[in-house]
């Protein structure tokens, strides 16, 4: 009887982190270049009755043994990499990643990684993030200047006679195992040795995404689907707190014995 205590305890805890992650989805279902969770689970250990193969009092083995697991918990909580869909926009400055890849952006000294790329310039005409934070490699757009981005990074800059000013090679961060970067908030990501090293590439080459100018990435965040998934999760947590009551009541009936 308390096994289905402890069992329904666990599954009601992690039908609480499923609801935290669906939550956070969807709260985010406008953010720019956001990407959604899904939390994964794993069953707990098991109490063995009567192991398979067990040998009976006749001399026969047992073909199925008796196990019964203790319950549920959350083992990782996993970034899905889906492409989300584009918009465009006509800003300049906005990018958007045709497939594999992240942005690099430095802030306080240290390299983050994105794929919002809803960019614009600061005081000094260095392309920033809606925070402030300067786009890989840096660029400074001379005054009164226009910028054209290929689909290859090349990023060139116009007067308005049409003479070139200034250019730079934009680069394209891919990681071995994208799903290991740290998610620190503000679009942006960090680096862990679950993830691997940054490695730069030019777009479009070596399976890196290419560039969208004036065009964004949004959120790939399915609301049909994450409305279902709360669903499941009501339902799933119902049960198990009627397992609990049940097991509950089943318990003061054998206090109540006479």
């Amino acid at each position: 009887m308390m096994r289905a205590l402890f069992s329904s305890a666990a599954g009601m805890r992690s039908q609480q982190l499923m609801l935290d992650v669906t939550s956070n989805n969807l709260a985010n279902v406008n953010t720019t270049g956001f990407k959604k969770s899904r939390a994964n689970f794993e069953d707990l250990m098991y109490q063995t009755i009567r192991g398979a193969g067990a040998a009976t009092a006749t001399g026969t083995e047992v073909p199925i043994g008796i196990e019964v697991g203790m319950g549920s918990r959350p083992v990782s909580v996993q970034r899905i990499f889906l492409q989300g869909d584009y918009t465009e926009t006509g800003n300049d400055y906005d990018m958007a990643i045709q497939g594999r890849g992240f942005f690099q952006v430095i802030r306080n000294e240290t390299e983050y990684y994105t794929r919002a790329g809803n960019f614009t310039l600061d005081s000094e005409g260095f392309i920033v993030t809606p925070d402030g934070y300067r786009l890989q490699p840096e660029f400074a757009v001379p005054v009164n200047s226009t910028v054209n981005i290929d689909t290859g990074g090349l990023l060139v800059a116009q007067d308005q006679d049409g003479n070139t000013v200034g250019s730079v090679q934009l680069t394209i961060n891919d990681f071995i195992n994208p799903a290991g970067l740290k998610s620190i908030g503000e679009n942006l990501f960090q680096v862990t040795d679950a993830s691997g090293e940054a490695i730069a590439k030019n777009p479009g080459a070596d399976g890196a995404g290419t560039v969208l100018q004036r065009w964004l990435e949004m959120s790939n965040v399915d609301v049909v689907q994450e409305t279902i998934n709360l669903i499941i999760v009501q339902r799933a947590f119902e049960i198990n707190s009627q397992c609990i009551k049940t097991a509950d009541q089943m318990l003061g009936v054998v206090n109540n014995l006479r």
